[in-house]
């Protein structure tokens, strides 16, 4: 029997977020189910229904939770950088990854209906997480399209990483796969040096 009058609707969603994202982080995406968090938490399935609306828009709340908690991650590598805080960047998203594959991964695996509603928070804490990535660029390259760079330079070492943990990298012979990927970052950001400060000089 469910328990419907155990607790409010802000209740309910904090208790089906906890409940949720600790299912994802066990057994990633392919094996999330919407059943198994109403079990979990002693309600029934259309409970989670009443709440969120669709299984998208649930997994989409805890992608957005996900986010949070990478950027934490992030600001704790950048908190005790040093000078070289790409370096840091680097080692925060292969450290969040290796330590949260599932909830990674699950970032890149669901792909929504595209008229989805987004959870009111899901942008922002995305934002932000990429905000970091922009500091960092503008402060290592100043003058350079710092947004268009953090796009670029995540998807390069996001490759890097989703190739390493699904061990790819291993078949291929690479041994170093952050220190690969960091070295491309390097190299990009020098590419762009120039023109960020004016262009080559004959």
């Amino acid at each position: 029997m469910g328990r419907r009058s155990d607790h409010n609707r802000t209740e309910l969603e904090e208790l089906i977020l906890h409940a949720g994202q600790a299912l994802m982080a066990e057994g990633g995406f392919a094996a999330f189910s919407a059943r198994e968090v109403a079990k979990r938490i002693g309600y029934s399935i259309g409970t989670i229904y009443n709440v969120f609306g669709s299984l998208d828009r649930l997994v989409l709340a805890i992608n957005s939770r996900t986010f949070g908690l990478w950027a934490d991650a992030m600001r704790d590598h950048l908190a005790v950088a040093g000078e070289d805080r790409i370096a840091a960047l680097v080692d925060a998203y292969f450290d969040f990854a290796e330590g949260h594959p599932h909830l990674w991964m699950a970032i890149y695996d669901h792909r929504p209906p595209a008229e989805t509603p987004l959870p009111e928070d899901y942008l922002p804490r995305r934002a932000a997480l990429l905000g970091l990535v922009e500091s960092e660029i503008a402060r290592a390259v100043p003058g350079a399209d710092a947004a268009a760079l953090a796009r670029s330079l995540v998807a390069t070492v996001h490759g890097h990483c989703a190739f390493a943990l699904g061990g790819t990298f291993a078949l291929l012979g690479e041994r170093d796969p952050r220190g690969a990927a960091l070295a491309r970052v390097r190299e990009t950001l020098s590419a762009n040096a120039p023109r960020a400060s004016g262009g080559d000089r004959p």
